[in-house]
């Protein structure tokens, strides 16, 4: 379960004069999110990313408060991040190891002690999702799909309760967009995702509609997309 309740972000700026000035990124957000999938879409700009980023504490509210399973996330932001597993855009803003079984391997870290249990667990998973004979490859020398899917893999490692992705097939051509959204609609986490790719934001369970940082529709996909697009060319 993920509640905003009543979050508003603002971010310190600089006006063209040279003066500190605040931007506001979301105004007055409330939901409650229980749902297995829950879409995300807006204009670029308009508070998708924070307000995903809210939920892992990447981002932080200026008023109002973020809860997920009951937790704050301001008040134990190491508590939620166990919980909360992100998935970036750009999976290179992500992999941090060398290779896949590297970055594997250090996601595990924490949760398998031996070394070699930790390479034959890191293994597994890679094996799981098709990336065996990659393991030990250049994470440049992965496409777009492969690196993406590491990428998941190495969040999903430590058996997060919740996983959010922000616009995760933004980057990828048509085959690896249809294995990323396969992969994490087949989830048994809670899945919560922004993205500009109606298709895919129409196969979740319920949608959210934000536009210039306020929550402007909150339902079934379907009727959300029809006023997203109505918004979009409208305007």
């Amino acid at each position: 379960m993920i509640s905003f309740d009543s979050v508003g972000v603002r971010v310190p700026t600089w006006t063209s004069q040279g003066r500190q000035a605040a931007k506001t990124l979301l105004t007055d957000v409330s939901a409650e999110l229980s749902d297995r999938r829950v879409s995300v879409i807006g204009a670029n700009g308009s508070g998708k990313s924070t307000l995903l980023r809210l939920v892992n504490g990447l981002a932080g509210p200026t008023t109002g408060r973020v809860l997920v399973n009951g937790v704050d996330v301001a008040a134990d932001t190491k508590a939620v991040r166990r919980q909360v597993g992100l998935v970036f855009t750009d999976p290179l803003s992500q992999l941090v190891a060398s290779t896949p079984l590297d970055d594997l391997e250090l996601s595990l870290r924490k949760l398998v002690r031996r070394p070699a249990d930790r390479t034959e667990r890191a293994m597994q998973l890679l094996a799981d999702r098709g990336l065996a004979d990659l393991a030990r490859q250049s994470i440049y020398a992965l496409s777009g799909g492969e690196r993406q899917l590491v990428a998941l893999t190495t969040v999903l490692a430590v058996e997060p309760a919740i996983v959010v992705a922000d616009e995760p097939t933004t980057l990828l051509d048509l085959r690896n967009r249809d294995v990323i959204c396969e992969a994490l609609l087949s989830l048994d986490q809670q899945v919560l995702y922004a993205t500009h790719d109606l298709d895919f934001a129409a196969a979740a369970d319920r949608t959210l509609v934000i536009d210039q940082g306020r929550l402007v529709y909150d339902g079934v996909p379907d009727d959300a997309i029809v006023h997203y697009v109505d918004l979009m060319r409208s305007t």
